[in-house]
Formats: structure tokens, sequence, C-alpha cells
């Protein structure tokens, strides 16, 4: 497996792999294995509840992952771009809708680093702090004298039932009709509101992702004062730290990108679990098992080839000023997306009925990508 250097991130005991790049170990090198017991255990009741299980969550407010990017100074993990996706890989790989509620909440805590620095600490001071939200801009803000008025219909908000506040893009308006920028186009600014303001829609109704309770969410005529309206920009930080000078576009594709290669993998192991279990029971021929077990190897060198370019990139765009490798975070997460989904599909038709039935741990992981992958960040390789 190659030698690996293991840094436990001080107030959360995540065990976080800094590794020899010639080889990337299984995502279970990345959490510990109490953790994917844990999560992987209540997967299936939470599905049926449509949103994490409370042991789930409470294993998350331990390990304070609603607030990975938060700053240390509201309480937060402060984690490094590598160590998230590391981090997020394996939470993945545990289960893909508890990866994807980590990934998309936490990802919102990321703007902690942008809001205002007098605000914040009121928002971010409990331990169960949670975000949501949405980056369409499907709503509108109207300039008051002293702040806004939100209104608007917005989607998929992952982990909507645990957030304590939800960010949404609005267009910005006054009097006169849409402020425009600079270029003639719209100007568009995220807010962050409390839970108490928005309205809840029952709209999450595909076949996978279930538990991520990606939920719609509505706000009619809510005032808002001036500091709860912010700006995603390095020149705009609030919190002076490299965590937030990492471009916004890259750290999404990056993190998505680890969610599906973690889910990918755990089918593949699932799989490969039902392949031998049919080898046993004589149902393939030798020339069959010879193909089985030559495309199993395979699979497992193109994805670990693909994941070595992807964490190599992820890795060196870290570095101050890397700006080559920054360009290489877009192919190499979309190479990821696109391979994970490929993997999937080409072991897909040997694993039988149990694959087909909604009742099985297979099926769920294979809902739960083919859904998650419909994300149009990781849509197309270019």
């Amino acid at each position: 497996m190659g030698r690996h250097l293991q840094k436990r991130e001080p107030g959360n005991g995540a065990c976080i792999e800094l590794m020899n790049m010639k080889h990337i170990p299984h995502p279970l090198a990345f959490i510990q294995r109490d953790w994917q017991q844990t999560i992987r255990r209540k997967a299936a009741e939470a599905e049926q509840l449509g949103k994490l299980h409370p042991e789930q969550l409470k294993l998350v407010y331990q390990q304070k992952w609603f607030k990975a990017l938060m700053p240390e100074y509201y309480g937060g993990l402060n984690l490094t771009i590598p160590q998230l996706v590391r981090l997020q890989e394996g939470l993945s790989w545990a289960d893909g809708s508890f990866g994807w509620v980590f990934t998309l909440c936490c990802g919102a805590g990321w703007f902690a680093g942008f809001i205002d620095a007098d605000l914040a600490p009121a928002l971010f001071g409990d331990e169960r702090t949670c975000l949501a939200g949405s980056g369409a801009s499907t709503g509108e803000a109207l300039i008051l004298p002293d702040g806004y008025e939100l209104k608007g219909t917005w989607n998929y908000a992952s982990g909507a039932y645990h957030a304590t506040h939800f960010t949404a893009n609005c267009i910005i308006r006054n009097e006169n009709g849409t402020v425009l920028n600079a270029d003639g186009s719209p100007l568009i600014l995220p807010f962050i509101v409390d839970k108490k303001d928005v309205e809840l829609l029952s709209t999450w109704k595909y076949i996978g992702m279930v538990a991520t309770g990606s939920h719609s969410f509505k706000m009619e005529n809510v005032k808002v004062s001036k500091n709860r309206c912010f700006k995603i920009d390095a020149d705009a930080v609030t919190i002076k730290s490299r965590l937030y000078q990492y471009p916004f576009r890259q750290l999404a594709e990056a993190t998505l990108a680890a969610n599906l290669m973690g889910m990918a993998i755990h089918f593949i192991d699932l799989a490969e679990e039902i392949i031998q279990q049919r080898i046993k029971l004589g149902k393939y021929t030798e020339d069959q098992k010879t193909l089985l077990s030559g495309k199993l190897i395979a699979i497992k060198a193109e994805g670990n080839l693909a994941r070595e370019s992807f964490y190599n990139a992820v890795d060196s765009s870290w570095q101050i000023n890397n700006l080559s490798a920054l360009e290489l975070i877009s192919p190499t997460s979309r190479k990821l997306a696109l391979t994970a989904r490929k993997h999937v599909d080409e072991l897909y038709p040997y694993c039988g009925l149990m694959a087909a039935s909604p009742d099985t741990e297979i099926n769920r992981v294979w809902r739960d990508l083919h859904t998650a992958s419909q994300h149009t960040l990781l849509t197309f390789e270019s």
C-alpha cells in the first residue's frame, strides 16, 4: 500500500492521510473504521427517513464535519483542500447520501470566510450549525434603506432538514429595476438567512440520494439586514486564510468528483463480492471467470490512474500561486467523474437481480451514483 504519514487534526479526531502519490490507497484509509460502520449501518434507515439518521448526525456533530471548511475562530476545522477531498471520498465510500450531505453542507460552510465578521460569530457559534442552499439565481433581492427584501424559490438544498441557515443567490433590484454590473449583466449576490425565514418544500422525489433530503426552499418578502449579503471573491474575504483564496469553481469540481469516485468504489467492492459468490456457486464458465477477473483488474487499475491524476492535481493546486495545477482540477475532476460512472455501468450487468432490487445495498449505491452524477458541473469531459 505504500508509505503513509498520518496527520491528526486538532479537535476532530480525523485521521487524514498524507501519502506517497505513487499509490492511492482504498478510501477506507481516509476514514476510521468505526465511522464507516456507523454511517453504513444506518444508511438504509436514513433512506427510509429521507434524511440522515440521528446516529449519523451524532457522528457529524462529534467530528464537526459540517464545519470542516469554517475557520477555527468560528469553531471550524479549517481543513486544507487535499485533506477535505480525501475525507469526502472516504465518507462517500461509506455511503453516498451521507457523503453528499457532508460535502454540500460543509461547502456552504466555506462561505463563512466571506460573511461579515461581526455577524458570523453569532451565526456559527452553535456546534450544530449547518448551512444548506442553492447556487441558482432564482430569487430577487430588493434594496431597502436599511437592508434587503428577499423572495424566490430555490431547488436542491441538500441537507435541508439539518440546516440552521440557508444561502441563496438573488438578482439585485432597486426601484428602477435590475441593478447591472459594469458589463451590463445582472448583479447577483448571495445572502444568508436563518432557517425560520424559509419555507421547506417537499420536492426531492428522485430514485437516488434519498437520504440527502435535497428539497426546495422558498422565501416571500423576507427582510434582512445589509450584512446578510456577502460576496464570494478573493478580495472580499473577512477571514484571512489560504482556504478562502482557493477558487470556488475548482473547490466545487474537486469535491463533487471525490464523492462520485467514493460511491463508485463502494459499488465495485460490492460487485466483486457478488461475482465471487456466483463463482463459488458455479454460475460461470472458465472463460467467463477469466473475463470477469480481467475486467475487475482493469477497472481497478484505470480507476487508480484517474485518482492519481486527480489527487496530484489537487495537492499541487494547494501550493501558493500554482495556477497551472489549478487549471488541471477541471479536467481531472471530470475524468474522475466519468470514470466512476463508466466502471459502475460496466460491472452492473454481472451483478444479477440483486443489483436491480431497491432493497439491496448495491442497488442503493447504484441509484445514489446515477442521481448524483446528473450534477451539471461534471456532466461533460470538457
